[in-house]
């Protein structure tokens, strides 16, 4: 199972927990991590990889409904190159605020005005560009008429700089943004699913506070080369979903703050082609220039 993140990050753990109950698909599994480029590099490796249903890869939905609009060049074919298999499990996302902002300053709608009051210093930090993360933030600002200027991180650090005062916000997965929120280093301001998130059921979405079009979940999905058998494919399927139903991959996702989904591969193919479409409009709309 191919992870293009390095050990310990949320998508090497979710590989490893599901490959851990798929013992009736293979004897052993490897989760090989190929970290690097925003998981391309992982992309890169299954394109041309055996396509016996030997190699698989987790992918997070960005990599291939948001690159091909915001990379210029990329040296895989996001709907042509990958066969998918079915959704592991999704996260939404939350917007946390940190010293910079003023206690006052309690709900979106302080936030927001706090933002335009303070161009110079209404920014949010994502863990990078071209993400999920990126564009919640660029459609927060666009739909409400302020300047919100984004600060990629390559890590972690997004969160300690907005609790050192560096960034006045951040957009993160709730799993490394809830303790903080929980001791009052962080103030939660609205999540990005279609509903609360039960990590922080007190939060409400950005759609209950009236901004329809920021609902944003990223999924995490099985892909195998183009031209793998179907029948591999349902094999996969099959041992997949049938893990996804264990209580200890259940509670495991549940405590790193994913939702368990799966789906047959027929939806999963239309949910991919659906995405790709939502978010080349998204990218387009907010003026975005491709990247190298």
């Amino acid at each position: 199972m191919l992870v293009g993140s390095p050990p310990g990050s949320g998508t090497d753990a979710v590989a490893r927990l599901l490959v851990s109950e798929m013992k009736d698909y293979a004897s052993s599994f490897v989760v090989e991590n190929r970290p690097g480029a925003g998981n391309r590099i992982a992309l890169d490796v299954l394109k041309t990889s055996a396509r016996d249903g030997s190699v698989a890869a987790l992918v997070p939905a960005g990599t291939l409904v948001i690159y091909p609009h915001v990379y210029r060049k990329l040296s895989y074919d996001a709907l042509n190159d990958f066969i998918p298999v079915t959704t592991v499990c999704d996260i939404s996302f939350v917007l946390t605020m940190g010293p910079m902002v003023p206690h006052h300053v309690q709900t979106l709608g302080d936030f927001v005005a706090w933002c335009k009051a303070n161009p110079g210093k209404a920014s949010y930090g994502t863990p990078g560009t071209g993400s999920v993360m990126h564009f919640t933030g660029m459609m927060l600002a666009r739909a409400s008429s302020f300047q919100f200027v984004h600060v990629p991180y390559p890590g972690p650090r997004a969160l300690q700089d907005v609790m050192g005062g560096q960034v006045a916000a951040a957009i993160n997965s709730p799993g490394p943004a809830l303790p903080h929120i929980q001791s009052g280093a962080l103030r939660a301001l609205a999540t990005t699913g279609p509903h609360r998130s039960s990590s922080l059921p007190e939060v409400p979405t950005f759609k209950e506070l009236g901004y329809s079009d920021l609902e944003a979940v990223e999924w995490f999905g099985v892909f195998v080369p183009a031209r793998t058998p179907s029948d591999t494919i349902r094999k996969l399927y099959t041992a997949i979903r049938d893990a996804l139903k264990m209580n200890e991959v259940a509670s495991g996702l549940s405590k790193l703050s994913f939702d368990a989904t799966g789906c047959t591969p027929a939806e999963f193919t239309r949910l991919v082609k659906s995405d790709f479409a939502r978010w080349a409009k998204i990218v387009q709309t907010s003026g975005f220039k491709p990247e190298d």
